[in-house]
């Protein structure tokens, strides 16, 4: 399965007022696993940026001012996103946004771009994290910190960073493999859908260390035993205790792993 994790940032929140979109960020993954493809694009709105959006993710006016304007990048940007699904936080905003976009330039198209949905199917994050944490916050910043994700370098909102992050946080929601790259683990047995099922360990991975019990636990272990014995039956003399060897003749511990 293809998918893009993918965020954007605007001049404002609604299209229909006229804002746009001034950054595109998004990144490839396949079968759950980022495979390090990534479309990043400022964009000239061709109008101002509101003051409160500057706010949050500190692009202003002259950044973008000698940026491309989206009807020179929709083509491009339009083949890295077509047939894949799209995994955006707030899916209705972006969308809301890319589509708009999409119809300011179609009428001097002669192949229109878009609707999004109907050529890229759609998971919304947002909505997903609402149905597993019901009347908890779950933006992105709440999300990091439940996941335990590691965000501290996001100061301001950026639409590639944002959609780095959410990468990381959609796979741990879904709770499969979190994984940076393809070559970060081995080959797993896919399952439906394409989706890794199966995580086989490498041969040649260090062995675990096993600590046994030292010659103190063990006497202490056989005193509290016998102090079971004088008042009732003790468990450990019907059970083999594989952590903790084998039993002696009185059920006591006879060595350690």
């Amino acid at each position: 399965m293809r998918q893009i994790i993918l965020d954007t940032e605007t001049t404002g929140i609604d299209p229909k007022e006229g804002h746009r979109l001034i950054e595109i960020g998004a990144v490839e993954m396949i079968n759950r696993r980022l495979t390090g493809r990534t479309y990043h694009q400022y964009i000239n709105p061709e109008r101002l940026i509101d003051e409160e959006a500057i706010g949050v993710h500190g692009i202003t006016d002259e950044r973008v001012a000698n940026e491309p304007v989206f009807a020179d990048v929709a083509d491009a940007f339009w083949e890295f996103i077509k047939g894949a699904q799209l995994v955006i936080h707030n899916a209705p905003f972006d969308v809301g946004f890319i589509d708009h976009e999409f119809g300011l330039i179609n009428p001097r198209r002669s192949q229109p771009l878009g609707p999004v949905a109907e050529h890229c199917a759609i998971l919304d994050t947002l909505k997903l994290a609402r149905e597993k944490h019901p009347g908890q916050r779950n933006n992105l910043d709440a999300l990091c910190k439940r996941y335990d994700i590691d965000n501290g370098h996001r100061v301001l909102h950026g639409a590639l960073l944002d959609a780095e992050i959410l990468g990381d946080v959609y796979l741990a929601m879904t709770g499969g493999q979190t994984a940076l790259g393809l070559d970060d683990i081995d080959d797993g047995d896919e399952g439906e859908g394409g989706i890794v099922g199966v995580r086989r360990l490498r041969a040649d991975r260090p062995r675990l260390v096993t600590p046994g019990l030292s010659a103190l636990e063990l006497e202490r272990h056989a005193a509290w035993c016998e102090e079971i014995r004088a008042k009732t039956e003790c468990a450990f003399d019907k059970v083999a205790i594989d952590s903790l060897g084998s039993l002696d003749g009185r059920g006591n511990p006879g060595g350690a792993v």
